[in-house]
């Protein structure tokens, strides 16, 4: 197949010769014109060319017409690109027609003979370059592009608002993505969205730069059977103002190109950004690299398999596969199909939809969205049209950018699912709350000090009520004990160490109970803010067992006691008044009658210690009640600072988490 450079190649041709950046990485350099047989190594060769890839000179350097009439040199547009082609005039010699200068003017008196060499000599090589020795028409950008649909932009800012909650819960690789695809958002919207930028990419003799010369209508990229022969990609502009396209896709000004004026689909393509890509399966790493890079920048892609090659592990696992979800951007040509007799095109072409539904990949059938596929030749022609057809409705539609945006969107929600989509329902249930307040009540001995707090009302009543006798004996008997009359010590605390050791176990109950179900990274905040939380939670419950603990008051007296203090009075009168009747009679001074004092001694004898027993059965209710008063003071008190300390931070945390769970929720809605 005959290969033909573009003709702006030819200034760094001739400028800096042969090389790397005069043409293609492995093809010849630019300026150079191949033949039928092979490159022509002549640098002065003026390679003009017809619609038909026709050489604009002979071997003599003589110029000759092609089927259009001849052909002219044309500067660079004011975007940096490249025009493939310009027209020119009528005769053959295109002496008849209007030539043009080094801008693309014609000139008024049509006598001055422009073959570009001479009039890059005649001008200072200052001017045709900028501050920075571009070309003069790569003007700055100007931000042309627009805001993204109403979804989309919900779906951009769920995104934004996502990741900023989760940058001190989540490390950096895991919010990489997302804030890739944030940036790579915005970068697009402040580009052109009058155009789509369609990159063509395959496998090593796929001929995908055979199909990207015929939708250009031109030889554009070079072919053949030397590999690589795509070192770099190029782009095929068909309208103005993509230069801030083509610079974030970092191709040079050299390797931009512009179709030929009024060529085939020129109004439906208008719009289109087309670009070139090395092979996918090249040896040269810095190949790879150059396509990985684009096809994250690009807004659609068309990828060329071949029929040998479309099932080839290293396409379907490293490119289809993951990009799955840009199905609606995909298109999937099976080339060379002019290789293939009879019904295997077909055959082929149904074996390569199955491989893509293996992978994931949507096929777009009968109106369903998904990916494109369809069968074409590139060298023949046969399908071009369809494609091209294709391809300028999508141009048309200027969907593309927000569709490959939300395309990546959903791979990065997929992506960050497993760090924010719980196994169950999550959170701190009542159950929860009330284990770990009774844990903290039995750490804090809430139990013990209810118990001492009825027990102590009831030895209260029991003085303000008990017999005098009694009370005097058991006074005696406290006193003949050694040490008895002393005052007792409290009772032995718990010992710290099982306290603090039961404090930690209730908090390391809470915080798994809280943290069940929800992914690991928020189930480990979860149980760090637990542990934060709970440092100084021990001495916090001694300082409330000492405070609460140990009231100094005396309990509160019901308004009975004073009628059976009084009660117990009475009888304690009645045994002195009878005793005193009783000795009154013994010793004479009374009249003799032992069954009158006797009674009455009975009577005071007896209704002492049942004044007694109604006052403590009477005080039992009052008793159990102030100790429970005593114990719930303490629980709720302990309660309260394990709340404060430890759940309050818990609940801070789950909240967090249901916030970026909506806002994930918003974000992984499909369109």
């Amino acid at each position: 197949m005959t290969a033909v450079t573009a003709v702006t190649g030819e200034t760094e041709g001739r400028r800096s010769g042969p090389g790397p950046e005069a043409g293609t990485e492995d093809g010849p350099a630019a300026g150079t014109v191949a033949g039928p047989d092979g490159p022509d190594a002549r640098p002065d060769a003026r390679p003009d060319i017809g619609p038909e890839g026709a050489r604009g000179e002979d071997a003599e350097g003589t110029r000759v017409a092609g089927p259009a009439g001849g052909q002219e040199s044309q500067a660079p547009d004011e975007q940096g690109e490249q025009p493939a082609l310009a027209e020119g005039g009528d005769g053959a010699d295109g002496s008849d027609g209007a030539h043009r200068d080094g801008d693309g003017d014609a000139d008024a008196d049509g006598e001055r003979w422009d073959d570009g060499l001479i009039a890059r000599r005649a001008v200072d090589p200052s001017a045709l370059a900028g501050d920075d020795g571009s070309l003069v028409g790569d003007e700055g950008h100007v931000p042309i592009g627009g805001p993204y649909a109403a979804p989309l932009r919900t779906r951009l800012d769920s995104l934004r608002e996502l990741v900023g909650l989760s940058r001190a819960r989540l490390d950096e690789k895991a919010l990489a993505e997302a804030g890739r695809v944030l940036d790579e958002a915005a970068a697009r919207q402040q580009l052109s969205a009058r155009h789509t930028v369609v990159a063509i990419a395959g496998a090593t003799g796929s001929g995908k730069s055979t199909l990207f010369n015929a939708l250009a209508g031109v030889p554009i990229s070079e072919t053949g059977l030397r590999r690589p022969t795509t070192s770099a990609p190029i782009s095929l502009t068909w309208s103005e103002g993509a230069a801030g396209l083509l610079d974030r896709l970092a191709i040079p000004p050299r390797l931009r190109r512009r179709p030929l004026a009024g060529g085939s689909g020129d109004e439906a393509l208008q719009g289109l950004v087309l670009v070139d890509l090395p092979d996918h399966d090249s040896a040269m790493t810095v190949h790879r690299e150059q396509v990985d890079r684009v096809l994250a920048l690009v807004d659609a892609v068309v990828w060329v398999v071949d029929p040998e090659k479309y099932a080839d592990a290293a396409l379907h696992e490293r490119y289809l596969r993951p990009l799955a979800g840009h199905a609606e951007v995909t298109f999937v040509v099976l080339n060379q199909i002019d290789r293939l007799p009879g019904e295997a095109a077909d055959q082929v072409l149904d074996d390569l939809r199955r491989l893509l539904d293996e992978d994931g990949i949507a096929v777009g059938e009968h109106g369903d969205p998904g990916a494109t596929v369809l069968a074409l030749s590139a060298l023949t022609g046969e399908g071009v049209g369809d494609l091209r057809e294709l391809i300028g409705r999508l141009v048309q539609e200027k969907s593309a950018a927000a569709r490959r945006i939300s395309a990546d969107i959903d791979a990065a929600a997929e992506r960050l699912r497993p760090v924010y989509v719980a196994d169950g329902r999550p959170g701190l249930g009542e159950r929860a709350r009330d284990d770990f307040t009774a844990r903290l009540a039995n750490a804090v001995g809430a139990t013990a000090v209810g118990e001492e707090a009825e027990r102590q009302w009831r030895r209260n009543a029991g003085r303000a009520c008990g017999t005098p006798w009694l009370r005097l004996w058991r006074w005696y008997e406290r006193v003949r004990t050694p040490g008895g009359g002393l005052p007792q010590p409290p009772e032995p605390a718990e010992e710290e160490l099982t306290a603090r050791q039961r404090v930690e176990q209730a908090v390391r109950t809470v915080a798994d109970d809280a943290a069940h179900g929800l992914p690991v990274p928020w189930a480990q905040a979860v149980r760090e803010a637990a542990v934060r939380g709970s440092k100084g939670l021990p001495e916090e419950l001694d300082e409330l067992a000492v405070t609460l603990g140990t009231p100094n008051e005396r309990p509160p007296r019901p308004a009975w006691w004073p009628a059976a203090v009084l009660a117990q009075a009475a009888m304690t009168l009645l045994q002195i008044f009878g005793g005193l009747w009783l000795l009154g009679q013994i010793i004479g001074v009374l009249e003799p009658g032992l069954v009158p004092p006797v009674l009455v001694m009975l009577g005071g004898i007896i209704g002492g210690p049942l004044v007694e027993w109604a006052c403590a059965t009477a005080a039992k209710g009052p008793a159990r009640r102030y100790g429970q008063d005593a114990e719930r003071r303490l629980r709720e008190a302990a309660a309260a600072c394990g709340r404060a300390k430890v759940l309050d931070p818990i609940a801070a945390e789950l909240l967090r988490y249901q916030e970026v769970r909506e806002q994930y929720v918003t974000v992984s809605l499909k369109r």
